[in-house]
C-alpha cells in the first residue's frame, strides 16, 4: 500500500451514484418490496453499508478505515432506481473507493433481487460525484508568492562543526507551496543575534519567518523565548498542532517548545532543530497554516 503515515487526519467524504434500470412494473414492485426475494431496498441498503466496510478486503491497495457514516438513499423513476451513497470518516486518506464500492454492491443487490421477474434489468454507470478532505481542500493561492526567510539557529552549524540539514529541508518544502524563500541564514544560539535577525525580517516586511532550532530544553535553546518576547499576538494552536502530530510518531515530541506568533504582518514559526522534527512539523502545518495570511489581510475565514 501507499505510505500515508505522513498525512494529517481531516474530515473526508465522498459521494457516489449509480442506477438500476428495469421495466416500470418491476420498479414499482421493487419499490413496494413485493419481489420473490423480499424487500429490495432495505436488503440492498444493508449490502451497500457492508460493502463500504469491506472495501479494503475487496480492493488490495485500499487502506482499512474506521468509517463514521455510510448513508444510502434511493430515487424512484418510472423505469429506474437511482442510488446515492455518501461516506464519511476522519482519517488520513479519502473514502471515494468505499463510496463507489457501496454504490456498486447496492446496485448489484437490487439487480439480483429483480432479475427473477425481469430479464431486462441493467445497471447504469457508477460514478464519483464529489470527494472532500485532505490537504488539497486547504491549499491556498496568492497573486504573488509569500515572501519568507529561513533562519537556522545552531551553535554547532554556525561554527562549521555540523552541516545544516533542517534549514535546507524547509527551503525545499517551501517550493511546494506559494512561498518564495528570499533569505536563508545560519546564526548561533545567541539571544541578541536571534532577536536582531527576526526584527530585521519584520522590518523588511517579510510575510513568513521559519526558524529551526532553539525549541528544546538545552541551556542554549532560546529561540522560543525570543519569539515570545517579540510577539504581538501568539498563536498557540500552531504549536499544539506540531506537537500533536509529532507525538503520534515519537514520544519526544512532547519536549518541543515550538511557538508561533505575529509581529506586525509577519508570521514567526519556530520549528525543532532535528531534520525529522522539521519534516513532521511542515507536514502538520502546510499548506493549512497559509490560511493565516487571508485572515491577517482581512479576508477572514
Amino acid at each position: 500500500m501507499i505510505d500515508i503515515s505522513a498525512k494529517i487526519e481531516t474530515l473526508r467524504s465522498a459521494v457516489a451514484a449509480t442506477e438500476v434500470r428495469a421495466k416500470p412494473e418491476t420498479i414499482a414492485r421493487a419499490w413496494r418490496g413485493e419481489t420473490p426475494k423480499g424487500d429490495v431496498l432495505n436488503v440492498a441498503k444493508a449490502a451497500g453499508v457492508l460493502a463500504a466496510k469491506k472495501t479494503p478486503e475487496l480492493i488490495p491497495y485500499c487502506h482499512p478505515l474506521a468509517l463514521d457514516s455510510v448513508a444510502i438513499s434511493f430515487e424512484r423513476g418510472e423505469a429506474r432506481i437511482g442510488i446515492r451513497v455518501e461516506v464519511k470518516t476522519i482519517g488520513r486518506t479519502g473514502v471515494e473507493m468505499e463510496a463507489l464500492t457501496a454504490a456498486a454492491v447496492t446496485a448489484l443487490t437490487v439487480y439480483d433481487m429483480m432479475k427473477g421477474i425481469d430479464k431486462d434489468v441493467t445497471i447504469g454507470e457508477t460514478r464519483l460525484l464529489e470527494k472532500r478532505g485532505g490537504k488539497s481542500d486547504y491549499a491556498e493561492s496568492f497573486p504573488v508568492p509569500l515572501k519568507a526567510a529561513v533562519l537556522v539557529t545552531s551553535d554547532s552549524v554556525s561554527a562549521g562543526k555540523k552541516s545544516d540539514k533542517s534549514g535546507k529541508i524547509i527551503c525545499e518544502e517551501m517550493k511546494k507551496v506559494p512561498v518564495e524563500v528570499l533569505s536563508y541564514e545560519v546564526i548561533p544560539d545567541d539571544r541578541e543575534k536571534i532577536r536582531s535577525k527576526l526584527l530585521e525580517y519584520v522590518e523588511r516586511k517579510l510575510d513568513l519567518v521559519i526558524s529551526t532550532g532553539g525549541t528544546g530544553l538545552g541551556p542554549r535553546d532560546v529561540t522560543a523565548e525570543v519569539v515570545r518576547e517579540l510577539a504581538e499576538r501568539e498563536i498557540p494552536g500552531i504549536g499544539e498542532a506540531m506537537r500533536v502530530y509529532g507525538q503520534r510518531r515519537t514520544p519526544y515530541a512532547m519536549l518541543s517548545r515550538g511557538v508561533a506568533a505575529l509581529r506586525g504582518g509577519t508570521l514567526l514559526l519556530t520549528l525543532p532543530g532535528s531534520s525529522n522534527g522539521v519534516k513532521e512539523s511542515i507536514a502538520a502545518l502546510f499548506p493549512n497554516v497559509l490560511h493565516a495570511f487571508n485572515m491577517i489581510r482581512g479576508g477572514g475565514h
